[in-house]
């Protein structure tokens, strides 16, 4: 299944793409949330390979599952690699500078099953795939104020017009 979302950030590309690998505030936000955040011993802390050990709630069940960095390129593009006992995947952030001060950000998400029960559930997704989409891009908007709001701060200002 392949979603895909987008939204413009008042913020230059630089400054967006270091909010997206502030790896302490994701496991922060993600902790938030409800799951359970692990740094495995044997991945490295930053860039490439870096990875996190999660165990998430999700219809009455704790999931885990592998995240990874698999590509980074500075200012431009991450792509993240996702494992699961039942499905893998893939979610690529990537950063357009739209000029100086502003920057589109688009994600695309893939998932794959890998067991029957997985298909399964994908196959419901699919059905309500206009919910699903829309709850992403919702969520897409949701991180680009979050940015905008920390850039804003980080320049003094109260994020008023």
């Amino acid at each position: 299944m392949k979603l895909t979302a987008k939204t413009d950030i008042e913020a230059p590309a630089s400054f967006v793409y270091a909010s997206l690998i502030d790896h302490a505030a994701w496991e922060r936000e993600v902790i938030r949330r409800g799951a359970e955040v692990e740094r495995p011993a044997d991945m490295p802390l930053t860039g490439v390979g870096a990875g996190w050990r999660l165990k998430v709630p999700f219809r009455g069940k704790v999931r885990k599952l592998l995240v990874r960095i698999d590509a980074l390129t500075p200012d431009a593009r991450l792509v993240f690699g996702i494992e699961g006992q039942a499905v893998e995947g893939s979610s690529v952030l990537e950063l357009l500078p739209m000029s100086p001060r502003s920057t589109r950000l688009r994600l695309a998400l893939e998932v794959r099953p890998k067991t029957l029960a997985a298909r399964l559930f994908l196959n419901t997704l699919r059905l309500a795939k206009g919910k699903v989409q829309a709850r992403l891009e919702k969520r897409v908007e949701q991180l680009g104020a979050r940015i905008e709001d920390q850039h804003d701060r980080s320049r003094g200002r109260d994020g008023k017009v």
